[in-house]
């Protein structure tokens, strides 16, 4: 076949594509969602690059109504109103397929899959063409035969599907494609309001068709079915003739194009720059149009933009806006880099740098492992558009005696240094002896807490905030991703071509120094000097000395233990396969589902995903607790491989060869509230509930005779804040008479006293604790506790009735975050709450649950920042020898000598309480000393 037609169900893919970013959104510049505008338009591109089509269109739907809405008002009825972020793409949608000259095909009376339909089946007629309908929709299915196709994008990283006939078939369990619309009419569809018969999931509703071929001989032979089945179709059996009407997709309708009409053009290369440029698309740019792309940034009126009339068939007129700021470079710009390279040029350099009241400086290095790693040089800036490379020797020990003039300017108190994700620099400096003096201003962290949603790192700044493309570092070095560059070094650059990696490096300097500028007087604006000036700076040379010190891991034990888990994993299951009846590959989520749904039947009306299988996730898994003891089983033996997999065989792999210690990376502002992460390796996400986790800990010790580890803990922190923010008299009055906050929360919830307070009543009060901080709702309380909604609800409503001040408060921050956009923690940190006005009930919901969440877990992470800054002065101010060595949630690690354990332990106790006042809440700190971190803590 010659003719490849691609039919884009664009709205289906633009739906897909927002949900894809939803907790990660692309957003411009000026703070424009464009997630979905940018997953289609990548799908498009991969299509055209990698799919070769002949013939191309995208359909939409139009708002008029279909005659499904005629025989059916309620159809759809249920329907959320789509997001307001997505609504704003589909204008662009319009744009984005003029300047490609692709046909956007709609029609009034027609959805976008009766349209599809149409073509696909007109496309079999006129033979030749191999078809392909672009959409996530399995009920597509209907339509597929031997020339017709469903072409799945991938997502997350999977790759794409093509369903053919066979595909389908064993998709649904049928034996002809035309049978899934059959299948449809006995399930019906929750989504667009087909009610189906009652009672009827997919499987029955399969089993059925595969049993009486159709819909029609189902309803002629319904004397053979038995009991409640037999019942329910005889009294639904109308519902299920007008479900199979609303859930086939017409194809035999008048359309007036033809498929030669769609065949694919080049697209206007000026329309779609110009696309790119004005939102931002600068990677796109690149990858279609190659380097020659001039990136844009900025963008005033997509707001103001209107779609082309709904109701054309060819719907491709382009919506007016105003040009976009084209990029300037290092070719357009002037500027002075200077080159340094002798004694003399250095002694002068250092002169000037001496008398400034701040400088920028950047390190260009060999690699990206800050204790292993050479210094090729080191770029300065202290004003716009002039820099200085200073170039250092190859040989090491000539590379430390330059490096050594550069102390006094670097360890110089009075001076403010200035960089861009500076810790890494600060790191390597300090692997090489030199442990930098702040004050810092570090550009990554002020734009983070002035546009925390947005990206970070320094190219995107300097085009977001300067208008700026920067040099690439693929133009020096290539890239590891492809064959395209040979990879070489920054050395090798250096050597090979001075003018280049010095142009490269001072320009990174002279673009930090700018957006330092610009940023700084941004800072207030947004409420964020405390934050980024007492907290998140000061924390910098903090992490630096914490990464630098790693933790002792005893390898061995680490070892030993895999052999244990690997055993008991081997016994699960085991144990598993004989509940199953059978073998089965316990590490296939559609085998499992299988097992526990059809072989076992433990539930009636398994939920299932996207793709069909049943849902084996650790919530599914935990609400079938006590319906057969596969199930504990099973949940034990995931944690043990994962256990296994994630930390015992892999943290042997991240242990250093130079000292025998971990060093992980910590990250002050990956997430919004302010919460560290670490990676390389992640030491946040150790486990520490049950007692294979906890095993964990036992291999990490102390690293040097006569030391012992410390561990200090913030006590129920994120509660406590709670009951600080909310003011709530009962629960302060709790935390003031240092009761057990859960049980005293069971017994007003329960009305029972104290000592009445039941373990399973306790179990309860803690998970509405720890839910209400995240919004929990009664279907999610009664999801987790496995006990019906109606219960849920009360135990909630009875939780807001004694404790009036957490209610009002939650009410109140959600109203606040209406109000202003934004929701703060004690010491002002703020993020920008986006979709809290949204149409859309789940999208707004998601960000209510945010406002109410964010200050709370915002001002825990706020304080025991604080309390790292202050116990590491302290600590350092008393003389003594103790390290911080991690941060993990609400608690610190020491590396102790055995001498200084009360003196530390009185300093960090008193640091870590007093680091943020809660008011009349009283802040508790747990701490224990062990040889190893299980023992400490």
């Amino acid at each position: 076949m010659s003719k490849r037609l691609f039919l884009l169900d664009g709205m289906a893919l633009l739906y897909r594509a927002h949900f894809a970013f939803i907790k990660n959104p692309i957003r411009t510049s000026d703070g424009l969602n464009t997630s979905a505008l940018y997953g289609f338009t990548n799908t498009l591109l991969d299509i055209l690059k990698n799919q070769q089509p002949t013939h191309l269109a995208v359909v939409l739907d139009t708002s008029a109504p279909t005659p499904r809405h005629e025989i059916f008002p309620e159809y759809k009825a249920q329907r959320e109103e789509m997001p307001e972020d997505l609504a704003n793409a589909i204008p662009q949608i319009h744009r984005l397929c003029a300047a490609m000259n692709i046909p956007l095909l709609t029609r009034d009376g027609y959805e976008a899959d009766d349209i599809i339909g149409i073509l696909a089946k007109r496309s079999e007629e006129e033979k030749g063409y191999e078809t392909y309908m672009v959409t996530p929709d399995k009920d597509f299915g209907q339509l597929v035969s031997e020339t017709v196709k469903i072409y799945k994008p991938g997502r997350q990283g999977s790759d794409v599907e093509i369903l053919g006939v066979k595909e389908v078939c064993e998709r649904w369990g049928i034996d002809r494609p035309e049978q899934v619309v059959d299948v449809l009419a006995l399930m019906g569809d929750a989504v667009d309001n087909i009610p189906g018969i009652p009672g009827f999931g997919e499987k029955t509703a399969t089993s059925l068709i595969k049993q009486f071929g159709s819909l029609e001989n189902l309803l002629a032979n319904v004397g053979q079915l038995k009991g409640k089945q037999k019942e329910k179709v005889e009294l639904h059996q109308d519902k299920a003739l007008l479900s199979r009407e609303l859930a086939t997709i017409m194809h035999v309708a008048p359309l007036e194009v033809e498929l030669e009409s769609l065949v694919v053009r080049g697209h206007d290369d000026e329309a779609l720059k110009g696309l790119f440029t004005e939102f931002e698309f600068n990677a796109l740019g690149r990858r279609l149009f190659g380097d020659e792309f001039k990136a844009g940034r900025g963008r005033q009126l997509a707001k103001e933009a209107t779609p082309a009339p709904t109701g054309e068939l060819f719907a491709t007129e382009e919506v007016a806006s105003q040009p976009p700021t084209l990029l300037r470079s290092i070719a357009d710009t002037e500027h002075v880099y200077h080159q340094v390279h002798t004694a003399s040029e250095r002694a002068a350099l250092i002169a000037q740098l001496a008398k400034q009241p701040r400088f920028c400086f950047d390190l260009e290095t060999t690699s990206l492992d800050p204790r292993d790693t050479e210094i090729v040089g080191i770029a300065f800036s202290w004003q716009a558009h002039e820099g200085w490379f200073v170039f250092f020797p190859r040989d090491q020990g000539e590379s430390a005696k330059v490096l050594e003039e550069f102390r006094g300017v670097l360890t110089k108190t009075q001076t403010e240094k200035i960089g861009h994700n500076i810790k890494f620099d600060l790191s390597v400096l300090l692997a090489k002896g030199l442990e930098v003096k702040g004050p810092f201003f570090d550009t990554m962290l002020a734009h983070s807490l002035i546009e925390p949603d947005q990206r970070h790192s320094m190219d995107y700044l300097s085009e977001s905030v300067l208008g700026y493309t920067p040099v690439s570092i693929t133009t020096l070095i290539g890239t590891e991703k492809n064959d395209l560059f040979s990879q070489s070094t920054m050395a090798d650059v250096a050597e090979a071509d001075p003018t280049k990696i010095a142009d490269y490096a001072a320009e990174d300097a002279d673009v930090t120094w700018q957006l330092a500028e610009k940023l700084r007087p941004l800072l207030p604006n947004h409420g964020a000097e405390r934050v980024f000036y007492e907290i998140e700076c000061p924390l910098l040379p903090v992490l630096v000395r914490m990464e630098h010190e790693g933790v002792k891991v005893d390898v061995q034990a680490l070892r030993e233990f895999g052999l244990e888990l690997e055993k008991r994993a081997g016994e699960m299951n085991r144990r598993i396969q004989e509940y199953a009846g059978g073998p089965f590959n316990l590490n296939s989520p559609k085998q499992l589902g299988e097992v526990l749904f059809e072989k076992l039947k433990l539930l009636e009306k398994p939920k299932k995903t996207a793709t069909g299988q049943y849902q084996t996730n650790e919530q599914v898994l935990q609400s079938l607790m006590g319906l057969h003891p596969i199930i504990a089983d099973i949940l034990e033996y995931r944690e043990v491989t994962k256990l296994k997999n994630t930390y015992v065989d892999a943290l042997p792999s991240s242990v250093s060869k130079a000292d025998g210690r971990v060093h992980t990376t910590f990250h002050q502002l990956m997430a919004a509230t302010g919460r560290m992460a670490s990676s390389n390796p992640n030491l946040q996400n150790i486990p520490i509930r049950s007692d294979s986790g906890k095993e964990i800990r036992k291999a990490f010790v102390s690293g040097r005779e006569g030391w012992v580890l410390l561990s200090a803990d913030y006590s129920q922190i994120e509660l406590r804040v709670m009951a600080a923010l909310s003011d709530d008299k009962a629960m302060i009055e709790a935390f003031q008479n240092g009761q057990d906050i859960h049980q005293a929360t069971a017994a007003r919830v329960y009305s029972v006293p104290l000592d009445g307070v039941l373990p399973e009543m306790r179990r309860t009060a803690k998970m509405v604790n720890f839910g209400i901080i995240y919004g929990i709702s009664a279907f999610g309380l009664s999801q987790r506790l496995g006990i019906p909604r109606g219960e849920a609800a009360t135990i909630i409503d009875n939780y807001f009735k004694q404790f009036p001040g957490i209610h009002g408060y939650m009410g109140q921050i959600v109203q606040d975050a209406k109000r202003y956009g934004y929701v703060e923690t004690i010491t002002g940190r703020r993020r920008v709450i986006r979709d809290i006005a949204s149409g859309n009930a789940s999208v707004r919901g998601g960000a209510e649950r945010m406002a109410m969440n964010t200050p709370i877990q915002g001002t825990a992470a706020d304080m025991i920042k604080l309390a790292m800054i202050n116990v590491d002065k302290a600590l350092t101010e008393a003389g003594l020898q103790t390290r911080m060595l991690l941060q993990v949630h609400d608690e610190l690690l020491f590396e102790v000598p055995q001498d200084e354990v009360e003196t530390a332990k009185t300093i960090i106790l008193k640091e870590m309480s007093e680091a943020l006042s809660l008011g009349d809440v009283p802040v508790e700190v747990e701490a224990g000393t062990g040889i190893n971190w299980l023992e400490a803590h």
